[in-house]
């Protein structure tokens, strides 16, 4: 009898043993559901946080997988470029009104601080032929910082092409060209706009905005989207 009762006893733990081992199977099983969940949930958040933080303040544009992706900016292809008249390392003031009949490329950039924005202008020279080629009579390149500090600049970089001054952002803002740097809205980014003989935007690259702030674009790569681009601005 004590030992059927003694059986009894031993398989009724047994039971409980068994039932405590699959609760914590199943335990372990929705804790792993759970943490998977987590993960794909914030894997979402972060797909969602980087599109957004790639539309920057215009349409974004460039090749799909581009490694030199950027946004156009307003005011964008086909409107009127904003009057431009400013002080130039080359002497004088820079008007954009008269350079009516031409196609001009504006170069808006970071400015003394930005070493990989004088790398571009001086990148930039040897290839006019190839600008030319394009139509683009001449490169114009636009910053924040006072004239005499970029007069020097121009000098030390042994520079053939206009640098302008643009103190007050006056400038810069009317082309929305102060959006797209790492310093927030105190100073340009690594903006193009190609003003056409007509005064209208014929193409415009924004390449300095989030999340990679661009502050060099190789010539090849400019090239190949500046024609494209005013390919496009004719079809």
């Amino acid at each position: 009898m004590a030992s059927r009762t003694a059986g009894k006893e031993q398989r009724k733990q047994e039971r409980i043993r068994d039932e405590e081992q699959a609760r914590r199977r199943l335990s372990v099983r929705a804790l792993r559901i759970r943490i998977v969940a987590g993960v794909a949930g914030a894997l979402a958040v972060l797909g969602v946080i980087f599109a957004l933080s790639n539309l920057g303040t215009g349409s974004s544009s460039g090749p799909k997988g581009s490694r030199y992706p950027f946004a156009v900016g307003q005011p964008g292809p086909r409107q009127l470029a904003p009057a431009i008249n400013l002080r130039s390392t080359q002497g004088g003031k820079f008007s954009l009104a008269t350079q009516r009949g031409k196609t001009t490329l504006l170069y808006f950039q970071e400015g003394i601080s930005c070493q990989p924005c004088w790398d571009q202008l001086k990148d930039l020279q040897p290839h006019m032929r190839e600008f030319k080629a394009l139509g683009v009579s001449q490169i114009v390149s636009i910053t924040t910082d006072p004239l005499d500090a970029l007069h020097q600049k121009a000098s030390d970089e042994q520079l053939g092409m206009p640098v302008l001054s643009d103190g007050d952002l006056a400038v810069s803002k009317a082309y929305g060209a102060n959006q797209y740097g790492m310093m927030g809205d105190s100073r340009d980014g690594h903006s193009f706009v190609a003003v056409g003989p007509d005064g209208r935007i014929r193409w415009r690259a924004d390449y300095g905005g989030s999340p990679k702030y661009t502050m060099y674009v190789p010539v090849a790569t400019l090239l190949a989207d500046l024609r494209k681009g005013l390919a496009t601005s004719h079809s």
